[in-house]
């Protein structure tokens, strides 16, 4: 099955006035997010890609433009599944008044019981978020074969319940795993499990280019025993 790459959007002007966007239309990127989404290019150029999968909300679609632009051969899609958690109530707000209310002791430590007053449960983020990557995995794969790689442009909790399902966490653990602006994370999907190739990764990532098919070394979704070798 392919390679998924989740990029969280570029740093934005809610994420610096302190502010839980949520879904609110017209957050755009700051100066910084701005130069995060153009050095994305530069950092994908070794990675071939089958398509781009976005959430509609617009620090995403900026995020994904220097990209889309610099490989306009690239197919382009939003899916609302992908899209920020709708926080409700909770939206528009600061983090820091958020931080006293009762309910942010649970998003901490329980967030399998979360549930944004006026919004939704992070149980129902997880679930459409997930279901999406499914969606789009046998998409892709029947598209573009079971070597493809493909990147999804999202919000940080929903890159955060992904890859718990990838790891076989509990919702609950999901609060231990962190995705900055503009950091990518790739999930490499098989049969029989995902592995978790680049965790909020800031970096070069032209080892994320397919390898060749495994030989000698054992089946292809096998785990590497003693660590593996690395890109090369």
């Amino acid at each position: 099955m392919p390679t998924l790459i989740l990029v969280r959007h570029g740093r934005s002007t809610a994420n610096t006035a302190g502010v839980l966007a949520g879904r609110t239309p017209g957050v755009a990127l700051d100066e910084r997010g701005a130069a995060q989404a153009a050095a994305l290019p530069a950092r994908l150029a070794g990675v071939p890609l089958a398509a781009v999968v976005a959430s509609p909300l617009l620090r995403c679609r900026e995020t994904v433009a220097p990209l889309l632009a610099a490989r306009p051969e690239l197919s382009s899609y939003t899916d609302e599944r992908i899209g920020e958690c709708h926080y409700g109530d909770w939206t528009g707000r600061k983090l820091t008044e958020l931080a006293d209310e009762p309910l942010w002791e649970t998003v901490q430590r329980h967030p399998s019981a979360a549930a944004f007053p006026g919004g939704e449960s992070l149980r129902a983020v997880q679930a459409r978020a997930v279901d999406a990557v499914r969606e789009w995995n046998e998409r892709i794969e029947r598209e573009h074969g079971e070597h493809a790689v493909y990147l999804m442009c999202t919000h940080g909790d929903p890159i955060k319940a992904v890859v718990a399902d990838a790891l076989g966490l509990h919702l609950d653990h999901f609060q231990r795993i962190t995705a900055d602006p503009c950091s990518v994370t790739a999930v490499r999907y098989t049969r029989l499990r995902p592995y978790l190739l680049r965790l909020g990764d800031t970096g070069d990532l032209a080892g994320l280019a397919p390898a060749e098919p495994a030989r000698e070394e054992g089946h292809s979704e096998d785990a590497a025993v003693g660590g593996g070798a690395g890109a090369p």
